[in-house]
């Protein structure tokens, strides 16, 4: 049986732009060949990031265009898309209101839809992978 693996928009990042972890996210994905999961909110944190790195001139509209076109191809497929619910959303706002964990809204949600689908975790986000242990979701060594 395959491992579930859902990946946040720091690994999506750095599988489609030149990032600081592309060469160890491509690794990961080569050699455990796990079953992707990418949900709609990081999707769209990925097409943020992306705009965000073109306002602050770290990419070119044009290498923006091409990040999107290529994950766009690549999530048709080898990943599966899955959706967002509002069970996710209200279980991000459980894990924010324990004062033992450190996490932002976002990853809260990120954390929240990985466990609701019983996959692992694939972030670059240390803070976030510390959190997720902490509720019991398995997280991918990267």
């Amino acid at each position: 049986m395959a491992v579930i693996v859902y990946l946040d928009a720091s690994v999506l990042v750095a599988l489609f732009t030149i990032d600081l972890f592309s060469v160890r996210a491509a690794t990961m994905l080569a050699t455990q060949l796990p079953e992707l999961l990418v949900s709609d909110f990081a999707a769209a944190e990925f097409a943020s990031a992306v705009s965000r790195r073109v306002r602050t001139r770290n990419l070119t509209v044009e290498e923006a265009r091409s990040a999107f076109t290529s994950f766009d191809a690549w999530l048709g497929r080898i990943a599966q898309r899955v959706d967002s619910t509002p069970q996710d959303i209200a279980a991000a706002a459980s894990y924010l209101r324990r004062l033992d964990l450190n996490l932002r809204t976002p990853d809260a949600i990120n954390i929240a839809i990985a466990d609701r689908l019983g996959a692992t975790l694939a972030t670059f986000d240390d803070g976030m992978a510390t959190a997720a242990n902490n509720l019991g979701v398995a997280v991918a060594p990267l």
